[in-house]
């Protein structure tokens, strides 16, 4: 991990005792792949059983990318010398010399991994030998009634920003007007905030089941976000149109997106949806997207230095409120751990 000078420094690159998608499955097949999340550099690959493992990406002998060697199974082998790591991160063998002292070291950090309605999730702890908690993800996800789909993209943007923009019902109205689905509603309205057992809700006054209306953050073992568009009957079968998201810090410049896009369908009326979504929904739903990319990645310079918020602003507010002092909890214990290594 960084060694962070500020809580602040810390925020830009993610809140960590937290569960975070990191890759769609389809991503990694029988190669290990290498990734950068919260500004950690990372490897992962799966085992000859399907299983997926995840570590530091650098052998501990000379610091090479394990990124770039062989998948062994339950074993990465560094492409340089040939250093085995196992997915425990304790080198396994180092087969250019006998009876090595690397061997048997655990040498590199490992991280808890799960699959999960299409994606790969990583658990990022305060404490490297802190056990994950439990992820629970909300009930478009967990469910059998519930259809999804996964996409995800990457946007040259801190991720505040992404979680801000998706906390901030007004700009549908706005940027996306012209949009096959959030092209109704007032264009002036009053916002209110109101809490859940797993977060809070921030929505219209007066105003549902129109447009982009409300908008859930939750966090349970994973920080996600939450909202729904009402879908004319013309989009194929189901009810409000849902959408799940996360938004995972590459680095404090980009950020990963994940977005579940789902409706609530069964029987022949699956197939109808995920049809009718394949061939014409995914890329209106995009185009969305797009519109909400452009945005973000051509903010002024130091956007946040300058704003002026004001009541439609609130959720976003409290938001920011929230994981600044998530942080400074969390830097202080890394403080605490730092001294207490080098005492």
């Amino acid at each position: 991990m960084k060694d962070f000078t500020s809580a602040d420094e810390y925020l830009e690159y993610g809140l960590r005792d937290l569960w975070y998608p990191v890759l769609a499955s389809w991503e990694v097949a029988s190669n290990p792949v290498g990734i950068t999340r919260l500004g950690e550099n990372i490897v992962v690959w799966r085992d000859s059983q399907g299983k997926v493992h995840a570590l530091e990406d650098r052998c501990p002998h000379r610091g090479a990318r394990l990124s770039l060697g062989w998948n062994l199974g339950d074993r990465v082998a560094c492409w340089y010398h040939g250093v085995e790591v196992g997915g425990d991160g304790v080198v396994a063998d180092v087969p250019a010399v006998e009876s090595c002292p690397l061997e048997g070291m655990k040498c590199v950090k490992s991280y808890h991994a799960q699959e999960l309605n299409g994606a790969i999730f990583l658990w990022f702890g305060v404490n490297a030998d802190q056990e994950p908690t439990p992820l629970q993800l909300p009930e478009q996800l967990s469910s059998d009634e519930w259809s999804s789909f996964l996409c995800r993209a990457d946007w040259g943007v801190n991720y505040m920003y992404a979680v801000d923009n998706v906390m901030d019902p007004m700009h549908g109205t706005y940027l996306h007007s012209q949009s096959h689905s959030m092209y109704q509603g007032d264009r002036v309205a009053n916002m209110s905030l109101r809490p859940t057992e797993e977060g809070f809700v921030f929505e219209k006054e007066g105003q549902a089941r129109i447009n982009f209306d409300w908008v859930e953050y939750g966090q349970t073992g994973g920080a996600w976000l939450r909202l729904s568009i009402p879908y004319q009957q013309q989009f194929g079968p189901g009810g409000d149109f849902f959408i799940i998201g996360f938004a995972t810090p590459i680095d404090k410049d980009n950020t990963r997106v994940f977005f579940w896009r789902c409706r609530k369908v069964s029987g022949w009326q699956r197939h109808v949806w995920r049809f009718m979504y394949r061939t014409h929904l995914e890329k209106l739903h995009w185009d969305v997207l797009e519109q909400d990319r452009i945005i973000l990645e051509n903010m002024a310079p130091n956007a946040k230095e300058h704003e002026f918020l004001y009541q439609h602003d609130v959720g976003l507010a409290r938001l920011r409120r929230q994981f600044k002092k998530a942080a400074q909890t969390q830097f202080k214990t890394l403080q605490e751990q730092k001294t207490v290594a080098e005492a």
